[in-house]
């Protein structure tokens, strides 16, 4: 289940955060292909600005009512996991494949019928066929384009890097979010515990300014609050579609081909014990499906998981990715505990 560049040649082909509680919302007229009748419940680990539309979509094509808790993909792991068979969700839907994979470990997800694995390549999907993947994602460094000029020759060529005491107050991190675990779990696959300890200390001493999730810590670059912000390419795109390209911030994709040049992807599985899976069913067809992979393309900037479907002339080439993204098997970034162990350990998170 190698990602990185098997990923990146499929965007080829192709072309081209929360409140606590269940919220409801009215269901729609019947769509053809999706319709049916009915609820679903979703644990959401995508936030609400990213995911509520394209749900929404699926309501009023399906005239089925939709519950969604949203949380992040962590913390809504747990609750999974404390809940058990008892869970009311139906479907677990994940920033990345980190929460999924501590679901998996539990027994909790069911095995998805075939022809929904057939979606999408195989190396999107668990080998146990019990998650898949939803839409791509790079992680980047977002940079302040006016406190750097020249981010080749200023900003370094891997994560690493960024240990340099020059850093020293100008990193924004978000270490609670789910990608930016799945990432740190990417490190201790390839780097190994002991150099992702060493990492996790060297940003610690050069004193970040701590954000909640990715959007904070893109404004808080535009802003000037910090110089660069460990975030995913697509919170970016978001702000230059709504504010332009005066907007002084810019992603970078670093060039050594560690684990800071990670590609991933968001996830969705359904509960072993749910009491909707039909309807879950209808609910990742409808999302691997060209209407709902084109909203993941144009209106979240994210990249499609199959073919035939147009990426925003925002979203860097594939093929320049290509040459950067580090090759990773999906299932040595599901170790979420380990990751939260270490972060917990260090001080990181609490």
């Amino acid at each position: 289940m190698v990602i990185g560049f098997v990923l990146l040649a499929v965007l080829a082909l192709a072309a081209c955060e929360s409140s606590p509680e269940p919220s409801a919302n009215e269901g729609g007229s019947n769509g053809e292909e999706f319709s049916g009748v009915g609820k679903l419940v979703i644990y959401s680990g995508r936030s609400e600005s990213l995911v509520q539309p394209i749900i929404d979509q699926f309501e009023e094509a399906t005239n089925i009512d939709v519950a969604v808790r949203y949380g992040s993909t962590s913390e809504l792991a747990g609750v999974l996991l404390e809940e058990g068979e008892k869970s009311p969700a139906d479907i677990f839907f994940a920033q990345d494949p980190g929460g999924l994979g501590a679901v998996q470990a539990a027994g909790l997800l069911a095995p998805l019928p075939e022809e929904i694995l057939a979606k999408v390549p195989s190396r999107f999907a668990a080998k146990e066929g019990d998650w898949l993947g939803i839409s791509g994602r790079a992680r980047t460094v977002v940079y302040n384009s006016e406190a750097i000029a020249d981010p080749e020759r200023e900003l370094p060529a891997d994560m690493f890097g960024f240990v340099d005491p020059q850093w020293n107050g100008r990193i924004g991190w978000a270490p609670a979010n789910g990608s930016f675990q799945a990432m740190v779990t990417a490190m201790r696959a390839t780097w190994g515990e002991e150099k992702t300890r060493q990492w996790l200390q060297g940003i610690q001493a050069n004193n970040p300014v701590v954000y909640p999730k990715n959007t904070p810590i893109v404004a808080g670059t535009a802003a000037g609050e910090v110089d660069v912000g460990f975030v995913n390419h697509y919170y970016l795109h978001r702000f230059l579609a709504e504010e332009g390209e005066e907007f002084p911030a810019r992603n970078y994709f670093l060039p050594g081909g560690g684990p800071g040049s990670l590609i991933m992807v968001s996830g969705a599985g359904i509960l072993r014990e749910a009491d909707n899976k039909e309807n879950g069913e209808k609910f990742l067809s409808f999302l691997l499906s060209i209407p709902g992979q084109q909203y993941f393309a144009s209106q979240t900037f994210e990249y499609p998981v199959i073919e035939g479907v147009a990426v925003s002339n925002m979203l860097p080439d594939a093929a320049e990715l290509s040459s950067q993204a580090i090759d990773i098997p999906l299932a040595d970034l599901a170790d979420l505990q380990g990751t939260q162990d270490l972060l917990l350990d260090l001080g990181v998170i609490d």
